[in-house]
């Protein structure tokens, strides 16, 4: 009797703690897709595990992440066909775990470095038909659990080797591939590791001309390629994430104010740069015009000391009207040629015509 009593008992405990544990994985799905929503619900249960959010206006700006963080038992995440263009730092840090991932079809560009903090867990990730044209590898950092990693349909020429030691699949099709020694370390790794590439006979090289016909695994390189080390690609990245991550820094502290903004583009840049051109156009134009003008005033007003010869003949018009000569003032030998040559270049002769003093007169006496 006892032996019976101990077994229905320790029947009742495991049905308990099995119903418990089945409780405990029920998914609860939430499906808003073609909502025309601009920000994510906050009226969603908050135990939700599958969200799909896509084909809605979602930018994933602070409020989207604010909210976010309140559903923390997410394990799958739909954001496909919105209008997200930056990956902001710790825009998923609360989701420990999700895993899965699909941000496809949407304009990002940029992904900041820490981005995908906090997805421990994350085991697919979909960042396919964007417009990314350069990635740090140093962003997948934290993704140490990742299986499968989508980018295909970018605008990748160039990805060095990720830090993704649990990564089983890639797809890197429908890129412009650029199959010089830059992209030597990725099919070393694409080759030597257990990382399948999927569609590998349609990731093709597009430049240079000359390997168009390859894919980027089987793409053949000269002897040279093998000394391209990786740091010196990481370095350059490195910098290039640092150069974008600061320029957008300051599009993320805006949003602070009004966070339900889209992120600022770069039109007034662009505005700037045209204020700019044209008022350094202007200013060459107008130097171009008036310079020439200034060098012929400035020259029309260079006086100089007359040569010997030239006082010698400018003597007989100082002794034919010396009362002229007691009206200047004294001042220097310059000074008085120049006002001789202001008062007296021309005269007027008794009988009624202007001399020019300029004029030699002994010549003109000689010849007479």
């Amino acid at each position: 009797m006892k032996i019976t009593c101990i077994t229905i008992s320790f029947w009742l405990v495991s049905m308990l703690l099995l119903d418990k544990s089945q409780t405990s994985e029920t998914e609860i799905k939430c499906n808003f897709t073609e909502k025309n929503y601009s920000l994510i619900p906050v009226d969603i249960n908050k135990d939700v595990t599958i969200l799909d959010l896509s084909y809605n206006q979602i930018t994933l700006n602070i409020t989207d992440t604010k909210v976010l963080q309140k559903y923390s038992s997410l394990t799958e995440l739909y954001l496909m066909e919105n209008n997200i263009t930056i990956l902001h730092n710790n825009s998923f840090q609360s989701l420990s775990n999700l895993k899965i991932l699909n941000i496809c079809k949407n304009s990002i560009y940029v992904i900041q470095h820490d981005a995908f903090v906090g997805l421990d867990k994350l085991k697919q990730l979909y960042l396919c038909q964007n417009k990314i044209k350069q990635l740090n590898p140093h962003i997948f950092v934290p993704l140490k659990t990742l299986t499968l990693l989508s980018l295909q349909g970018n605008f990748l020429s160039y990805f060095d080797v990720p830090q993704l030691f649990h990564l089983e699949l890639i797809m890197l099709y429908e890129n412009p591939w650029n199959c010089s020694c830059s992209i030597y370390n990725l099919q070393n790794w694409l080759n030597t590791s257990n990382v399948t590439l999927e569609n590998e006979n349609i990731t093709m090289c597009i430049y240079p001309d000359t390997q168009k016909s390859y894919n980027i695994k089987t793409v053949p390189h000269a002897a040279e390629c093998s000394k391209f080390t990786s740091s010196v690609m990481e370095d350059l990245y490195i910098n290039f994430q640092f150069i974008s991550n600061s320029t957008f820094n300051s599009s993320l502290n805006n949003l602070t104010g009004n966070s339900e903004h889209e992120p600022l583009g770069k039109s007034w840049a662009f505005l700037v740069g045209v204020v700019i051109t044209v008022l350094i156009t202007s200013l060459l134009i107008f130097m171009a015009i008036k310079c020439p003008i200034w060098y012929n005033f400035l020259i029309s007003y260079n006086h100089h000391r007359l040569e010997e010869h030239e006082a010698e003949t400018y003597e007989d018009g100082f002794t034919g009207n010396p009362s002229s000569l007691s009206q200047i003032p004294d001042t220097n030998s310059k000074d008085t040629i120049v006002i001789f040559e202001q008062l007296h270049s021309f005269v007027i002769d008794d009988d009624g015509f202007i001399e020019d003093k300029y004029i030699d007169t002994r010549e003109l006496r000689e010849e007479n």
